[in-house]
């Protein structure tokens, strides 16, 4: 399929030799930005460099600030974790982003909403991301590809197929469950906290990913 003509990503499609994270909240200033960097952190210390597995992760808004920096209180959070906060801009979520995705988290239920109503057929590679990080613990690891063998990407994308097979059957145990709350506007203690949540959620999925386990 070939990606349509706009700004962002200007190449098509999803290729064999690469698998793209798109992490997506609203205005793409505070939670996806935390998550994409909190994610290329952990995905380096596991990997050393996340592109030689073939991992790429991005982020953008449903209502995304476009060209902006990510908000100070969201670097402040970055900084805590030891993630690289540096070069940041704001996208709002295009067709093509969700096109290129081979798996989409998003903050809550509604973006998840608005990802898949995009069409796509994006409906079986998005998540939220708590969400994920359930379905995720569920997968027996045993049952996808050894990474030194098959590599990170044949095991990325079986992760994402196990996942969508478990959804129906693993429900969230309450209705907020899924949800990581905006912190825009809020003081720095709700944003460490909402840091700290995100952190908590994607240290299983990145090691469900790679293989690997935190060497924190």
């Amino acid at each position: 399929m070939t990606a349509p003509e706009g700004r962002g990503i200007a190449e098509s499609g999803r290729t064999a030799s690469t698998f793209r994270i798109l992490h997506v909240s609203t205005g793409n200033v505070c939670r996806s930005p935390i998550t994409e960097r909190l994610t290329r952190h952990a995905l380096s210390d596991r990997l050393g460099d996340p592109l030689t597995g073939g991992l790429i992760v991005e982020s953008a808004g449903t209502w995304g600030h476009e060209g902006a920096p990510m908000e100070a209180n969201a670097e402040i959070v970055l900084a805590d974790f030891g993630a690289d906060a540096s070069g940041f801009v704001g996208r709002e979520l295009l067709d093509e982003h969700v096109i290129r995705a081979d798996l989409v988290l998003t903050a809550t239920r509604d973006h998840r909403a608005q990802v898949i109503s995009m069409g796509h057929s994006a409906g079986l590679r998005t998540f939220t991301l708590k969400e994920f990080t359930r379905l995720v613990r569920a997968i027996d690891p045993a049952t996808l590809p050894d990474p030194r063998e098959d590599g990170v990407v044949e095991r990325a994308r079986a992760l994402v197929r196990a996942a969508a097979a478990l959804r129906g059957w693993l429900l969230a145990p309450s209705p907020d469950a899924d949800e990581v709350f905006d912190p825009y506007g809020a003081p720095i203690t709700f944003f460490r906290s909402i840091g700290d949540e995100i952190h908590q959620a994607l240290d299983p999925v990145v090691t469900a990913l790679t293989g690997v386990e935190s060497r924190a």
